[in-house]
């Protein structure tokens, strides 16, 4: 038995200020055959570290692809795109025949000319392996679950929990189910429920924790092979972005639509109630203050570099700063330059230093402030969960009572590490601002006393009525009141 592994990843906000290009994937993981470290999957590439590790006890050889994924920002380039697309289809064509392919995607890329980039993908491949060889797909839950890239499948598997803490137990549930219909064990089919909402979806909150803890304890019985809720990825500007519910069973079709269309019903009744309350900059530092007890967690999604944001938002600090906040620390903030201009200056140095504010109007206002440079680090990486994110060359600057992160590689709020690779020690601070929607609940929310969301100005709105799309197909939830869900596969 042979199968091929490979990924190609980023997930795509259209309406981000900072394009996608080579550079971006080379910054996070560009790797080519054999080249994937053996002790942890990186962004989007369980399927390959999971397969390798299991490819002598299963009985199958491993071919594998190359390995390239981005940190979420805008549109990528078409010719990188096709660069490294074309790359991968080479060695699939080069590895056959096949048993099987395993995908590591995300689901919410865009490329200029490919609004459906995964349905591009898996297209390609099944055009060059034919329609006997099984095709088997992992996807963020932030993804758009596009007719194209479904029917071109035999099994997708999106991660369940946000935070995505489950991306390798997902990816073993794949590998399972790909190897059982290789062997001709099981049969595939599949139901996609559209439940035309948009929404956000944190299985840290009660219920949606609930309603994917129902989900999981169907699957594996009475023909249930897989449940994946796909939450959609709301700053994309493409045809088919929304909330879609796939199934998959064992043979039975009817059953499958049944099932998909049981729980995309429960989950369009759960419209509006499954995100946290949001307060104000303002009223969430006093809250924060007045709360008795540490460390009290902010988080700014507004500003969520896994959400294609820079990371670059100056408005929770100035205000911090403003109200003689002590004890507190924010990060990350991006800003290679400032990073660049620490460790010249070097540890212990104070010196006046302009940061944050770069990118675009809802980055806010630089700030200019005579800072302390209270710790530098070389080529650091954080948590999350099982996998690990670059975060690059890093410094800790103080600025009165507050400590700022800035780093040089663009990403969000995930592990501690990212405030203890300077020397920074979460636990014992009053005040953490974490710059992340929900990834950072992961390692942040066992350590927090009490977690507040905040609405800043930041350029990824929480309303997402404010977003303007032209490409989404209407009607939708939260835009329009009046939508039709139902069964499109």
């Amino acid at each position: 038995m042979r199968l091929f592994s490979a990924t190609i990843a980023t997930e795509t906000n259209t309406f981000s200020p900072l394009p996608t290009s080579m550079d971006a994937y080379r910054e996070t993981v560009f790797l080519r055959p054999g080249e994937h470290p053996a002790d942890t999957a990186l962004m989007c590439t369980a399927p390959l570290f999971v397969a390798r590790q299991r490819a002598q006890a299963e009985g199958f050889t491993l071919i594998e692809g190359s390995c390239f994924a981005a940190s979420p920002a805008g549109t990528t380039n078409r010719a990188d795109y096709e660069t490294i697309r074309d790359e991968i289809l080479g060695q699939l064509a080069a590895a056959l025949p096949l048993d099987g392919v395993l995908l590591g995607l995300h689901g919410a890329m865009v490329a200029h000319g490919y609004d459906d980039v995964e349905g591009d993908v898996v297209s390609r491949v099944r055009a060059l392996v034919g329609p006997g060889c099984v095709i088997g797909v992992e996807l963020d839950p932030h993804c758009h679950l596009t007719l194209q890239r479904i029917s071109g499948a035999d099994i997708t598997v999106l991660y369940k929990e946000f935070p995505h803490t489950d991306v390798v137990d997902r990816a073993e549930d794949l590998l399972r189910l790909v190897l059982a219909t290789i062997r001709k064990q099981i049969r595939p089919v599949q139901a996609l429920y559209d439940c035309r909402q948009i929404g956000s979806y944190p299985t840290t909150l009660p219920l949606m924790r609930a309603f994917v803890d129902r989900m999981m304890a169907l699957e594996g019985k009475d023909g249930v092979l897989s449940i994946s809720i796909g939450h959609c990825f709301p700053y994309a500007d493409v045809p088919e972005m929304g909330g879609r519910i796939l199934v998959i069973t064992d043979g039975d079709k009817a059953q499958a639509d049944r099932l998909a269309t049981a729980i995309g019903e429960e989950f369009v009744a759960m419209r509006g109630r499954t995100a946290p309350d949001y307060l104000d900059v303002e009223a969430g530092i006093t809250a924060a203050l007045a709360f008795n007890g540490h460390p009290v967690v902010l988080a700014d999604p507004a500003d969520n570099a896994g959400g294609g944001a820079p990371s670059d938002n100056t408005t929770i600090l100035r205000a911090l700063i403003a109200r003689g906040a002590e004890n507190a620390a924010l990060g990350p903030i991006w800003d290679p330059i400032a990073v660049r201009l620490c460790f010249d200056a070097g540890l212990g140095a104070r010196f006046p230093l302009r940061f944050g504010g770069k990118i675009g109007p809802a980055s806010g206002t630089p700030v200019d402030a005579t800072v302390e440079v209270i710790g530098l680090r070389r080529d650091c990486w954080q948590s999350f969960g099982p996998t690990q994110s670059p975060v690059g060359d890093c410094a800790a600057i103080r600025i009165d009572g507050v400590d700022v992160v800035l780093i040089s590689n663009r990403t969000q709020a995930l592990g501690l590490e990212l405030f203890r690779n300077v020397g920074i020690e979460p636990t014992e601070k009053k005040l953490l601002v974490v710059k992340s929607t929900n990834h950072f609940m992961a390692a942040f929310g066992p350590i927090a006393a009490q977690v507040l969301y905040l609405d800043t100005d930041g350029p990824i709105p929480r309303d997402y009525r404010k977003i303007p799309y032209r490409k989404l197909q209407r009607p939708i939830w939260p835009l329009d009141r009046d939508t039709t869900p139902g069964l499109i596969l």
